[in-house]
């Protein structure tokens, strides 16, 4: 498995990465929420490349950027990563606003080891079960989805779209025909720390629908008013 720790404390960072080398695995440890970041994003595209399983481990204190915003960002970018989080801060509110940011895992400090090697191992099992049963490339019509580049196309024509749009394109495009709630939307693209009565989400399915779906005699994103949106 390839591993990569974000966590600035140095004593921590140096018991799990001897730790986890000893039993077999390859780790890489970045101490700053910047450097994590770009390290997570390659980590990412190396599980592409090579189809290894890759989990991050990831504090939530961290200097630069924090924890949950490096989640929020991972995720709003499409990055499928299995995240565990660890933290000190391990109230029932730290640990729903971590999941609900896109963490698949939370365990808080101090921890045991072998407590933390089975979950790493049980993330590692289901994101190998998702890559056999998630299509690499999703399509709805003439509207086709690149996991692995994530970049889409319509008509063979490539969409130029932003992270956070091509995050709320995957979404509906994984169900067809699903009828998904401004709450759900907004709770799986933009995360918990989003105030629940913004309106960006219908202002980003405006900006869809004129990549996707303006010029063409066959809408594919539908409004179902009071309810949400559906892509068939």
């Amino acid at each position: 498995m390839n591993i990569l720790i974000i966590e600035d404390d140095a004593r921590i960072a140096d018991f799990l990465g001897r730790g986890l080398r000893a039993e077999g695995h390859r780790v890489d440890v970045a101490s700053t929420g910047p450097l994590g970041l770009v390290a997570a994003r390659q980590l990412a595209r190396d599980a592409n490349d090579d189809h290894q399983p890759s989990v991050l481990i990831l504090d939530l204190m961290l200097p630069g950027i924090g924890g949950l915003e490096i989640c929020q960002t991972l995720r709003a970018e499409g990055v499928a990563l299995p995240i565990l989080m660890l933290s000190a801060l391990g109230t029932v509110e730290d640990r729903v606003a971590g999941l609900r940011l896109g963490a698949d895992d939370y365990l808080p400090k101090p921890f045991d080891f072998e407590e933390l090697l089975a979950r790493l191992e049980s993330l590692a099992r289901r994101s190998r079960e998702l890559r056999r049963i998630s299509p690499a490339r999703l399509t709805v019509a003439d509207l086709v989805f690149d996991r692995d580049r994530m970049q889409a196309s319509r008509g063979g024509r490539p969409l130029s779209l932003t992270a956070k749009e091509l995050a709320l394109l995957e979404l509906m495009m994984s169900a067809p025909g699903r009828l998904f709630s401004r709450e759900r939307i907004l709770a799986n693209v933009w995360g918990a720390s989003e105030d629940p009565l913004t309106n960006i989400v219908d202002v980003y399915i405006r900006r869809l629908r004129a990549k996707i779906d303006d010029g063409s005699d066959r809408p594919l994103i539908h409004t179902v008013r009071g309810l949400g949106y559906r892509l068939e």
